[in-house]
């Protein structure tokens, strides 16, 4: 066998064994679960106020035609009777947001859909007795996280962006839709800490005037606390 005929065999394996890999990553559940930021997960947590059950939520968080769906919903105790709150938002693998939508029942009914396109938010919103409008909102970075009002389970959303391996402060643009407010976020690891008897990772996460703490066993957000407003929400 002459020696250009044994390099042509060998790249040709090359490329049939490579072609092989491509195929068998396509197709393996643990060669698409790697490509995300995300896993499936779903539950419910306790809304506390002054130490008094106030609400409930819950969530489930899972892939979808190629992306991720986070959706929740939660029913809130207020003077004005219960308030329903329902939220989905539809996130590429990266934790980039696609579309969003949210809605309220209650004393007044309300609702929202945000479709993203790079940095920019174009929001159609819709409330009771008045003409939809739209408004337009334009951020630093296309990677947006979504905080509404009430559902908490997008806090572990934020969880998951959260670089684990890079640590120290990370900023990231947020927007609360239920305000249209945008603004920035950061987080930060403050490590390991003991909660009652347990190991949990702690996450600050801190805005211009709010400042949260998430407690993660694992990847798993389990408990919620944010001291100004003496809330605390936990995972059943």
């Amino acid at each position: 066998m002459t020696h250009s005929k044994r390099r042509f065999l060998a790249a040709a394996a090359l490329a049939t064994a490579l072609a092989a890999l491509l195929a068998f990553a396509a197709s393996s559940p643990a060669g698409v679960k790697s490509a995300s930021l995300f896993a499936p997960e779903k539950g419910n947590f306790k809304i506390f106020v002054n130490g008094q059950q106030m609400g409930k939520e819950q969530f489930e968080i899972g892939p979808s035609s190629g992306n991720w769906v986070a959706r929740g919903t939660s029913d809130i105790q207020s003077p004005d009777g219960t308030m329903h709150v329902s939220g989905t938002l539809e996130l590429h693998a990266d934790g980039t947001p696609a579309h969003y939508e949210w809605s309220t029942e209650g004393a007044k009914k309300a609702s929202a859909t945000i479709g993203f396109s790079g940095s920019t938010a174009t929001i159609e919103l819709r409330l009771e007795g008045r003409r939809p409008f739209t408004q337009q909102l334009t951020f630093n970075s296309p990677q947006i996280v979504i905080l509404d009002n009430n559902l908490y389970h997008q806090y572990a959303v934020l969880a998951r962006l959260y670089d684990h391996d890079k640590k120290g402060a990370q900023t990231f643009s947020v927007l609360v839709p239920q305000e249209l407010t945008p603004g920035s976020v950061t987080v930060e690891s403050l490590g390991a800490q003991d909660v009652g008897g347990k190991k949990l990772e702690e996450l600050t996460v801190k805005t211009e005037d709010l400042e949260v703490d998430l407690y993660l066993d694992g990847a798993r957000l389990v408990r919620i606390a944010a001291p100004s407003t003496n809330a605390e929400i936990v995972r059943e």
